[in-house]
């Protein structure tokens, strides 16, 4: 199994959030994990916005580490496009197609682990297998 980690997920590893420990033990569960380029942004934003002082810089210092050790799906025309088509189809919020198209091209049997239930909702729609929400 391939596990594509959502920012709503893997933000629960360095913010104690309701389900955090469940997010951090999916992770540990499989020894592949996919994102996106866009989850390092809104990762680093949300840091941002929910840290600061000694804190925060641990948080990027550990989310940095762990994103090198990421498989990343490229956010290139393919993957935009295909965004664009799940956005039309779907009307779902643009970040969240880009995440979902992104979890498409990590191939069959990508299972998506995230906590943002609109963004699961979606994926379902789409024929994909959620974990978290």
């Amino acid at each position: 199994m391939t596990l594509y980690v959502d920012t709503s997920a893997l933000l629960k590893r360095y913010v104690d959030e309701h389900d955090s420990s469940l997010s951090v033990e999916l992770m540990a569960s499989d020894p592949v994990l996919v994102t996106s380029r866009i989850t390092e942004i809104e990762v680093r934003r949300n840091l941002a916005r929910l840290l600061e002082g000694p804190s925060l810089a641990d948080a990027r210092r550990r989310f940095a580490t762990d994103l090198d050790a990421f498989a990343l799906v490229a956010l290139d025309a393919v993957t935009c496009g295909e965004a664009a088509s799940i956005a039309e189809q779907t009307l779902c919020r643009s970040l969240d197609s880009i995440h979902l198209a992104a979890a498409q091209r990590a191939g069959a049997g990508t299972v998506i682990l995230t906590f943002d239930l609109r963004q699961a909702q979606t994926a379902r729609a789409l024929g994909l297998s959620v974990r978290g929400a």
